[in-house]
């Protein structure tokens, strides 16, 4: 993968979760991400749909933890994030275990009536929160729906949240996930 495609990748997904702004991301960022996700979708934590988003980020912040071989309690630079999402997502073997997983709770809380279909609405809902500018939601969703339905099957969200992540396609699809880059 070119590399400079997916240091800006990163990036945005640094950011993402920085809510703060002060340039480190901490285990609290990374769950009051979920929990974002969370009030938009009207979600309790202690739901069993809350509680697997809730465990997956954590998963998340511990294989973060355990790729960087340190204890990360007071946070991550930007650049071991980086370092951090490479080792235990992109080329390392964690991606099913932990990320896909969680991945796969996000997309599921956004189909809230079980169809299997994520419309504009929802997808609307989620990329708030993660802080995603109003007209770039319309551009990643017409984006990521392919078939032109108008919806986004979970498979469909879950897939483009892989090519964000792990593809080496600079066309792919799922690197609108968030918008334009």
């Amino acid at each position: 993968m070119a590399i400079d495609l997916l240091n800006h990748k990163l990036d945005r997904a640094f950011d993402h979760i920085d809510a703060s702004g002060n340039g480190v991301v901490e285990r609290e960022d990374l769950l009051g991400l979920g929990a974002r996700i969370l009030v938009g979708f009207g979600e309790s934590p202690t739901s069993v749909t809350g509680a697997s988003l809730v465990d997956g980020f954590d998963q998340i912040w511990s294989a973060l933890s355990k790729a960087l071989e340190r204890d990360i309690d007071f946070g991550i630079a930007r650049p071991d994030f980086r370092d951090g999402m490479v080792a235990a997502f992109v080329t390392g073997d964690q991606y099913d275990t932990v990320f896909r997983p969680a991945t796969v709770a996000v997309a599921e809380l956004c189909d809230g009536d079980g169809d299997g279909e994520i419309g504009p609405g929802e997808f609307r809902t989620l990329l708030s929160a993660f802080g995603v500018a109003y007209d770039d939601v319309d551009a990643a969703f017409d984006r990521l729906d392919r078939s032109g339905r108008g919806t986004l099957t979970v498979d469909e969200l879950v897939l483009a949240a892989s090519d964000y992540y792990r593809g080496e396609d600079p066309s792919a699809a799922g690197n609108w996930l968030f918008g334009p880059l």
